[in-house]
């Protein structure tokens, strides 16, 4: 991946993921976190997974990222726009869908 590439990459990652690093961590250690998204066989939900991804790529230096962490990145804002596309109508505030997309690092409310 060449530099242009990881810039944008960076760039639209920062845009997607709103929530910053403890934040996301105390939400990944809550029951609602737990519960949302798809699971893997009853074990960890994809969303989860890359929430935990997401909080050492927050915390990493942009120098120690690797192309696999940008491939993740692109993973995440991906994610996120298709899931905001989606939006149910009424009150998210305790949905599933705002559950899903914390664990994506991104708070629709924010």
């Amino acid at each position: 991946m060449d530099e242009d590439e990881r810039g944008e990459t960076w760039d639209a990652f920062r845009e997607a993921v709103n929530m910053k690093p403890a934040e996301l961590e105390k939400w990944l250690a809550s029951d609602e976190s737990r519960d949302a998204g798809q699971h893997r066989d009853g074990g960890e939900s994809t969303g989860h997974a890359s929430g935990r991804r997401i909080v050492e790529i927050l915390r990493a230096r942009k120098g120690d990222l690797t192309d696999d962490d940008y491939r993740h990145m692109r993973k995440v804002v991906g994610y996120v726009r298709r899931h905001l596309a989606q939006r149910p109508e009424g009150d998210v505030r305790e949905s599933r869908w705002r559950y899903s997309l914390m664990n994506w690092g991104h708070d629709p409310l924010s």
